[in-house]
């Protein structure tokens, strides 16, 4: 049987020492698809749009702030407690989205306090940018050969030459596939029902069906945490569950409270 094989160069080009990755390229161009998005949303229910560009400064860096103490602390914290000027060299890759799950969320909280908006109603909107991006920066860690899939002998196996020549499950396309269904399913429920739904509503939506993926995907990943769990479960799985909880709490128990 033959399997797709890659071993792409995940630089684009180098111009006086500074490279350009695909990976960056696809996370700047998921922030700025997600503020495209964020605009009409804003224009469209009447509020400032000069207000979006505000706003993304603060997600950007919640999310990777957040994103990279996540995969510090959560997925290999004797190493980095350890070397704690390691944490900073972001240029070594490691995000994680659990962590910039939390970043993320922050960074709306704080812009909310800031700029006087109300917290819930924004976190509804900013699920479809965060769907959306979750998809394109996923691709990137496909060009990367990172966040690979355990060995499998089904026709859709990729060979990632820069790990070994084991065809294995492609579980980064797996998850941007999976997120660009959501995301249209997302924007499906928010155009035809914005006015009836209740506040907390896709939010909650956002929390089970992202980390729910996240869950079933993590069968077909190979492990990422330097350590062992008595959990009987991956890492990613065990943070994934107080997500999945809170968003069924949103959905469907949450009471909203004007203040």
């Amino acid at each position: 049987m033959e399997y797709i094989v890659w071993g792409g160069d995940p630089n684009i080009f180098s111009i006086g020492g500074v490279t350009v990755r695909w990976y960056g390229v696809m996370f700047a161009f998921a922030f700025w698809i997600g503020m495209q998005i964020t605009e009409k949303i804003f224009k469209k229910e009447g509020k400032k749009v000069t207000d979006v560009e505000y706003l993304f400064v603060y997600v950007m860096v919640g999310t990777i702030i957040g994103a990279r103490l996540g995969h510090c602390l959560f997925y290999d914290p004797v190493y980095y407690l350890s070397n704690p000027l390691k944490i900073f060299a972001v240029w070594e890759g490691g995000l994680a989205s659990h962590g910039g799950a939390i970043g993320l969320i922050t960074g709306v909280y704080l812009f909310c306090r800031k700029y006087k908006y109300d917290f819930i109603w924004l976190v509804d909107k900013m699920v479809m940018p965060s769907i959306i991006a979750g998809a394109f920066i996923r691709i990137g860690n496909f060009f990367n050969s990172e966040i690979v899939g355990i060995p499998t002998n089904q026709p859709w196996g990729i060979i990632f030459t820069k790990i070994d020549m084991l065809p294995r499950h492609p579980t980064q396309l797996y998850e941007s596939f999976s997120y660009f269904i959501l995301f249209g399913i997302t924007v499906w429920i928010y155009q035809k029902y914005y006015d009836k739904l209740k506040a907390g509503f896709l939010f909650g939506f956002y929390l089970v069906s992202i980390f729910s993926v996240r869950f079933m995907l993590e069968f077909f990943k190979l492990k990422q945490a330097n350590y062992d769990n008595d959990f009987g479960i991956s890492t990613g799985q065990f943070l994934s569950i107080p997500f999945i909880i809170l968003g069924v709490y949103m959905m469907f128990f949450y009471k909203y409270r004007d203040v």
